[in-house]
Parts: C-alpha cells; structure tokens; sequence
C-alpha cells in the first residue's frame, strides 16, 4: 500500500471519464499522487466512478466495488470511496447493502471528497482536468443531463434535466488543453444538438463548434450523441465548412419502424429519419454516420424487426452498435410494458443485425484501399503503429495499422496510403 497515492477506477461512458480526470486534478492539487484504471491497486485510497446505465454495467461497477471491499478488509486499501451513477441513482440501497464502503458520492457532489479527507478544495482546479487519454486527445463535455425522456432510458433518471455549460468556460478549457498538447478534441454530451437551450430557449451547438474550431492548435473536432429530433441543420454547414471539424458524426437512432419509435417516445418517424440521413449525406458528402440500434424493445414483432434490418442495409452505416433491451426501474418502459421478448430472441436478433453490418463495414473500409487519409497516431504495439483518421472515434471505431519499419511519432499526423482492409481496420504506408 503506497501512502499518499490514489488509486482512480472509472466504469462507463466517456462522460464519466471526464469526471474522474478532474477529481484526479483535486487530488494533485491538494498533495496526492493519483493513478487511473492501474492493472494493479497499490493507493491507500481507491475511488469507483461507478456506471448505472444497464443491468450489466451496474452489475460490474457491483462487482468492483466488491472486490475492492475484500482489498480493505485483507489490509491491502485503507479508504474505499464510490462515485457517479450508480450510487447517484442508488446511494440509500448501497450504503444498506455495501456498507464497508467509506462513503458514497453522486455523480455531482464528488469533490466533497476532498473536504471529508480533511483537505481544502481548490478553486483554482475546477475546471483543470489530469488527462487520462493520450495526451494529443482528450474529452470535452458540454453539457449534463438530459430532458429528453425515451421510454427505455435511466439517464435522465440519474443526471436530471439538461444543462449545458457556459460557452466562455468550455473554449477556455479547450485553450487549456491545447497548451498542454492536446490536438484532438471529442466533443460530448448527452444530447450534444440541445446545446444551449436551456440558457435561451435556443440552439447553439453550432456556433460553439465554429468558435471551438477557430481556437489555433484545434486540429480535429468530432461529435458525440445528437439526437435527430428538432436537429439544428446549420451544424452541418460547419461541418462542411470547418477543416478541423472531422466529417463524422454519433446519432443514436435506436429503431426505425413507426411502431417502435412510438412506443419508444423518440418523437420522430421512419419517413423523417431517412429523410434526416439523405439530406445529411447530401450536405456533407463523405461524412461518416455512427449511429446505435436498440433490438428487443417491449412489442418488437418480427416485422418491426425485418424492417429495422431492411433501414441498416438502405443507410449503410459506416459506424454502428446494437444492444439487446434490458428494463430499467423507473423508466417508463418498465413501468407501462411486459418485457415480452424472450432473451434468445433478443440475442439472435443483435447477432444478425451486426452480422448485416459487418458486412456493410467491410466494404466500406475495403473502398478506402488505394486512398491517402490523414492519420494520426496513436501509439505502438508490437510491429505496428496504430493510429486513426477523421472518420473514428477512439476505442470504438476502425483503426489504421501500419508496418513499423520506420519511426513515427504518437500524436504526430501523417498521410497514410491504405493498402489493406478487413471487416472493420485498415492497413497502410506512410506516404
């Protein structure tokens, strides 16, 4: 057990990761050493971002916070504290079931923690974040909360209404973050495009992005989670028009038959969403579209489901996920449908819709063979640099491998030739 050393572990979203780089930042200002998702627990004290999203991601922040417990009482850990959104959402239930914890936090109130370990909060750190990531990119969250309720939906259950966060204060951390060498910028939010509207009733997720783009040293802006519904349509001219802003963009659309959408309260129909991708696709050309499907809703028919397969082989997606539907307590959903869909129909019905996709994917990457893409690099593992283009995101889209037989620098940009493909990465040579 290393005295004075803080042992961070974040479960989740990047979101949450957010979180934890800036209670790290505390931590560092007022005297302690802090590490972050370490293979091996070595700190007197460790802290749980926990997740609360579904039932599996509140099973394994469970399933930690136990294994942590057993740490303290072998003498291996001295303090053990929770954070984020299971103990938001759960905190009485916890401190019942889990009591050797010695406190939970919210997702909001976690720099109380400093002040109840007997050290005075710095308020020159309340927005300085210790970065976790690479250091040429990093996450940058506008705004908490949600307002929108869709039936299957916790978060707005755990993180309230929507807030979005002072424009002044999000382009100076870009600033900050740019002087200490972060060139790569993930913009998030919950719902990224609801921007603002909370401060004057409109939206303005496109104006904060040209301002964020404009900031010298901003070399790539890539957005995560809109939302289709009342989308301002002027984020695309930016888009188009900005160098830096990559032609990418998350927007989860989780289904496509009317009757889904509906009973699902996404308040938007299948003509509007492939009318929303076609004019998406004609404004921007090339921009690449990351959405998320959500299969096994209460009520889904195998004609609902048919029909959602039908719209992934019409969009052609370059990036997608797919998820099973698992009830909620407290969401709509659980409260108002049967979770009438049998799990294994559930499960074959995500493995044919990934199977479709891959499919898609594959030749999506496969005619980007022969082309030069701008590259940035990642890192090295074993006899390849890893690095990535404009077109994804970190840790969950495509990436590029190319041969090391010449040193290239991580967070350096190179034009790279794409010689190879398989179902979702690409292969390729330095120019």
């Amino acid at each position: 057990m290393k005295k004075g050393q803080v042992d961070i572990i974040t479960m989740g979203c990047s979101k949450n990761l957010v979180d934890s780089e800036k209670l790290m930042t505390l931590f560092e200002q007022t005297g302690y050493h802090c590490t972050h998702d370490a293979k091996r627990i070595e700190g007197e004290i460790v802290v749980v971002n926990t997740c609360g999203f579904i039932e599996d991601a509140k099973q394994e922040s469970i399933d930690t916070i136990l294994e942590l417990v057993q740490a303290k009482e072998e003498g291996k850990i001295s303090k053990l504290f929770v954070m984020g959104c299971l103990s938001q959402r759960y905190q009485k239930e916890l401190e019942e079931e889990i009591p050797q914890v010695d406190k939970y936090y919210g997702k909001f109130n976690f720099k109380q923690l400093l002040t109840d370990l007997g050290k005075p909060e710095e308020p020159t750190c309340s927005g300085a974040r210790h970065i976790t990531t690479p250091h040429h990119y990093a996450y940058v969250k506008i705004s908490e909360g949600c307002d929108r309720r869709c039936a299957y939906c916790a978060i707005p259950i755990i993180t309230g209404k929507h807030v979005s966060r002072p424009k002044e204060e999000i382009l100076e951390e870009i600033r900050e973050l740019v002087a200490s060498g972060v060139k790569e910028f993930q913009i998030i939010a919950q719902e990224l495009t609801y921007y603002g509207v909370d401060i004057d009733g409109k939206r303005h997720i496109a104006d904060l992005i040209s301002d964020i783009a404009d900031i010298k040293g901003v070399k790539w802006i890539r957005l995560h989670y809109a939302y289709p519904n009342q989308f301002p349509f002027e984020l695309l001219d930016v888009i188009r028009e900005k160098p830096n802003v990559c032609k990418y963009l998350d927007i989860a659309l989780q289904h496509i038959s009317d009757n889904m959408l509906t009973r699902m309260h996404r308040h938007v129909t299948k003509a509007e969403t492939m009318e929303f991708i076609e004019r998406i696709r004609k404004e921007v050309p090339g921009l690449h579209l990351r959405t998320t499907l959500l299969v096994g809703f209460p009520g889904e028919t195998e004609e609902d489901f048919k029909e959602l397969v039908e719209f992934v082989k019409w969009a052609r997606f370059e990036r997608m996920g797919a998820f099973a539907y698992s009830e909620e307590e407290g969401t709509y959903s659980a409260e108002h449908y049967k979770d009438d869909v049998p799990a294994e129909v559930k499960q074959r019905r995500l493995d044919k819709l990934m199977a479709v996709q891959q499919r898609i994917s594959a030749e999506i990457e496969a005619a980007k063979v022969g082309s030069v893409l701008k590259t940035i690099i990642d890192r090295k593992e074993g006899d390849y640099y890893i690095g990535r283009t404009e077109f994804c995101s970190p840790e969950v889209d495509p990436e590029v491998l190319i041969k090391a037989t010449r040193r290239l620098r991580v967070g350096a940009f190179y034009d790279v030739r794409i010689t190879d493909s398989d179902d979702f990465d690409l292969y390729g040579e330095v120019e």
